[in-house]
């Protein structure tokens, strides 16, 4: 079985969400209980989902809160991740056992006027175009060194064609992190 006691109350509630969703369809259990005062905040959040080997294995989450409380926000991110993510098959029951679960939340972005005001290790960045179409990436992603390989990212996710940034929307975030 799982040690809850080693984990933060934010990822032992995304693990339970998702345990209870896979054994049987709903998570109607865990949103029944009463929600932890440290979890009763209005707060966007995502939920990402790594196997053993550290290699991404779902993530969902939302910009602005959509649902009363980070409790919710965090049981239906956290279900999406697992079972929801375009990406991915479905997780099974089984690849439960060796996903690492974290839970970043989210400070509400903010608009920024220059990309020098970016920081990939440090920031989360939202790119939408006058189409609106709209990417975003986590702060501090392995590998994601440098502002240009963040945007380059952002626009390829959000399917963002043009080759400069004139005319696109820059928002930028903080997040807290939570094993």
């Amino acid at each position: 079985m799982y040690m809850y006691t080693t984990k933060s109350i934010h990822s032992n509630t995304a693990l339970k969400a998702i345990e209870e969703y896979l054994k049987t369809g709903t998570a109607e259990i865990i949103k029944a209980q009463e929600v932890p005062k440290s979890l009763s905040i209005k707060a966007a959040c995502f939920v990402t989902l790594k196997t053993d080997k550290n290699k991404l294995r779902g993530c969902i989450g939302t910009l602005t809160p959509v649902y009363k409380n980070l409790y919710f926000e965090i049981i239906e991110n956290a279900i999406a991740s697992a079972v929801r993510d375009y990406r991915f098959n479905p997780l099974t029951p089984e690849e439960l056992e060796k996903i690492k679960i974290s839970v970043e939340v989210l400070y509400p972005p903010e608009k920024i006027n220059d990309i020098s005001q970016l920081n990939p290790k440090k920031y989360g960045a939202i790119i939408t175009d006058s189409n609106g179409r709209k990417g975003v990436l986590l702060p501090n992603i392995e590998g994601i060194d440098t502002v240009e390989e963040q945007i380059k990212i952002i626009k390829r996710k959000a399917g963002i064609t043009q080759k400069s940034n004139n005319g696109l929307i820059f928002h930028r975030f903080k997040t807290d992190k939570f094993y």
